[in-house]
């Protein structure tokens, strides 16, 4: 039986694209929101999730880092996709035809040079993919959308700009979740580890957790907060390193950090991806 690979957005998304990058092999199922993805997978109808983390333009993607510790998923790979973004219009559009772009927020203000450039209008849409659809079944030539080759093809548009973001190193890292924490040492590379934690509240404590780090050189590549509970005075921390919990120096890093922290839990253990570096 084919293994499913589950993605928020319509066909043709981003995160589609990553799926085909990722895991060619397994069949990409579409949902609607980040919830109803982690619960395709939660409740057997997909194998894996696809969930996007951040953008080396955009930045953090709004509301992961809030599901990703109660989504009873952990995490088995990172997918470091180049985010190319194209022009697509009804076949046989010249590119002085088109009057608006729709996409999604982030899409348009990464092409600003672009779409000024050229006179064209910018239009916010829900998604990238599904303003490629709308712009097929419109059939109005003075309309495009700013979306991946992958949803042209689907939704039978032309492409009549190619890599047109404004910078050209514009990255999207996901990663790739299981229901079961695979701890494995793999991959010919080094090994990330993703956890989040609580600090207790005692004066410093999030400078003393963090001390067992450097003290043992162990890379962070990314700490981030954020509140919980809707309280100003819960924070919760996620955080990266390269490491594998097994690993003399990890292992010493962590035992002092849960000393300073009242929840320490481990999202996933995995590969890093070779565009990391």
């Amino acid at each position: 039986m084919t293994q499913r690979i589950a993605f928020q957005g319509e066909p043709g998304a981003y995160s589609h694209q990553a799926c085909h990058s990722a895991r060619p092999a397994l069949e990409a199922v579409p949902c609607r929101t980040f919830e109803d993805v982690i619960e395709l997978v939660r409740n057997g109808g997909a194998d894996l999730a696809m969930l996007p983390v951040e953008n080396s333009t955009y930045g953090r993607v709004a509301d992961i880092h809030r599901l990703l510790p109660d989504s009873g998923l952990h995490i088995v790979d990172e997918a470091f996709v180049r985010v190319h973004i194209n022009l697509l219009a009804l076949p046989g559009t010249p590119l002085g035809a088109v009057r608006r772009a729709l996409s999604h927020t982030v899409l348009l203000g990464q092409c600003r040079d672009f779409l000024r450039k050229h006179d064209i209008a910018p239009v916010t849409w829900a998604d990238t993919a599904g303003s490629a659809q709308h712009v097929a079944a419109e059939g109005d030539p003075a309309q495009a959308a700013l979306a991946s080759e992958l949803a042209g093809e689907i939704y039978g548009l032309e492409p009549l700009a190619r890599h047109i973001e404004d910078q050209s190193n514009n990255t999207t890292r996901f990663l790739i979740m299981a229901p079961e924490l695979d701890a494995t040492p793999r991959g010919e590379g080094r090994m990330m580890t993703s956890f989040v934690f609580r600090v207790r509240n005692i004066p410093a404590a999030l400078y003393k957790a963090l001390g067992g780090f450097a003290t043992n050189g162990v890379n962070m590549t990314k700490l981030e907060s954020y509140m919980v509970d809707g309280s100003f005075t819960a924070t919760q921390f996620f955080a990266d390193i390269e490491g594998h919990p097994d690993d003399h120096n990890v292992r010493l890093a962590l035992d002092e950090l849960r000393y300073f922290t009242s929840m320490l839990e481990i999202l996933g253990v995995y590969p890093a991806d070779p565009q990391r570096s």
